[in-house]
């Protein structure tokens, strides 16, 4: 078969995979899936883009993270403004289909949980809500199990002569990303030291904030549409959403702000 641009994407099939289920029809339930899809598919991508800068990270290769760390900071500004078009959705419309929803919920988006893993906000008690799932439940704890885009960000600072802390190395690797005083000094001196990383640092803290930005922006369209309401199929919402508001990935980069 002639390779067209219809059979490269699969678009017969991805066009078919939005099936709403509201009984009568609601007509903004294809806005609600198309929207979650699409978050999905930028999910996925921002995953396979963070594992390329662990690799860059661990192999010292500056230019290679900068430049991955500049994509996934634009996907991360595409997810939070697409937010923009679900906030179109009244809290009446979403009423008419949420109860058809059963127990699907934005709380079981396993990607979103395996980015957290990725990055180092490990939370081995998220996992139950997959139990039902075998393979999503390998995955994540597969996720859970390896060094996190942090530990190989150590990795990357070893090459410019930190010593990191036998505290960080020793960790347990299924555990969070911990603040450390003594790295930060560290990094505040190759700040001065060795200005071509100040673009670096300066991407990663971009890279965390329009995660908080997400983060937030998500919250503030739940609360908009479900109020302060648990979420769907039982799961905590906004209370839940608002517990990682505002957990930093690189909470040394942050730190360092004061000494400047």
């Amino acid at each position: 078969m002639e390779l067209t641009y219809a059979n490269y994407l699969k678009l017969e099939k991805l066009l078919c995979l939005q099936e709403p289920k509201s009984s009568p029809y609601e007509h903004d339930e294809m806005l609600f899936i198309i929207m979650h899809q699409n978050s999905e598919l930028w999910l996925k991508l921002v995953l396979y883009e963070v594992d390329k800068v662990k690799t860059d990270f661990s192999s010292g290769n500056l230019h290679g993270a900068i430049a991955t760390l500049q994509r996934i900071k634009a996907i991360m500004r595409l997810l939070v403004s697409q937010l923009d078009i679900i906030e179109t959705m009244t809290p009446l419309s979403f009423a008419k289909f949420r109860n058809c929803l059963g127990a699907a919920s934005g709380f079981q988006s396993y990607q979103f949980r395996q980015l957290e893993f990725s990055l180092g906000y490990k939370r081995a008690e998220t996992l139950n809500c997959h139990k039902h799932e075998p393979a999503v439940y390998e995955t994540l704890l597969k996720e859970l199990k390896q060094y996190s885009l942090v530990d190989h960000f150590y990795n990357f600072l070893e090459y410019y002569g930190i010593a990191i802390p036998d505290k960080l190395r020793s960790k347990e690797i299924s555990s969070s990303s911990e603040p450390n005083k003594t790295l930060q000094q560290e990094i505040f001196q190759l700040y001065h030291q060795h200005p071509e990383l100040v673009l670096l640092f300066e991407l990663m803290i971009d890279f965390d904030k329009e995660l908080q930005q997400w983060r937030y922006r998500h919250i503030k369209v739940a609360e908009r549409i479900i109020g302060n309401k648990g979420g769907t199929g039982g799961s905590l919402g906004v209370k839940f959403l608002k517990g990682s508001l505002f957990k930093a990935v690189f909470p040394d980069l942050w730190a360092i702000r004061d000494e400047f």
